[in-house]
């Protein structure tokens, strides 16, 4: 298959470089952390510019507004959180969010926390 134009992570890539404020920061950083806590992470992009990250599907996305980076955990109503990140879509039955503002911190931990457990939860529904 050949492709025109350039692929997810170059789009993500751009998106990143469009945006030289603390959103463009955030969504970087974010990113890394989702490598870190998963090294075989695919980048896509769907929805007409939303970066989304998946293993055996959808982990979470990184949609980017003017007050905020939110990062939508397709199954985050399955998903443990101990320390609370969830803070956005909350009254649904599956997604759930964090909503990082300006100058927000994130427990770097916790968040690697979440993206292994919607990994495991991810691969578990893929086996027969």
């Amino acid at each position: 298959m050949t492709t025109n134009g350039p692929t997810p992570s170059q789009l993500i890539d751009l998106k990143i470089e469009s945006l030289p404020d603390w959103r463009g920061e955030t969504l970087a950083r974010m990113r890394r952390l989702i490598h870190e806590a998963d090294p075989e992470v695919e980048e896509t992009w769907k929805w007409r510019g939303v970066p989304v990250f998946e293993h055996a599907g959808i982990i979470t996305t990184g949609e980017v507004y003017k007050a905020v980076v939110k990062l939508t955990f397709a199954r985050g109503a399955s998903l443990p959180d101990p320390k609370g990140l969830f803070n956005s879509s909350l009254e649904g039955a599956t997604r759930r969010a964090i909503d990082i503002p300006q100058g927000a911190e994130i427990d770097e931990a916790a968040f690697k926390a979440l993206v292994r457990a919607a990994v495991e939860l991810n691969t578990a529904k893929k086996k027969p």
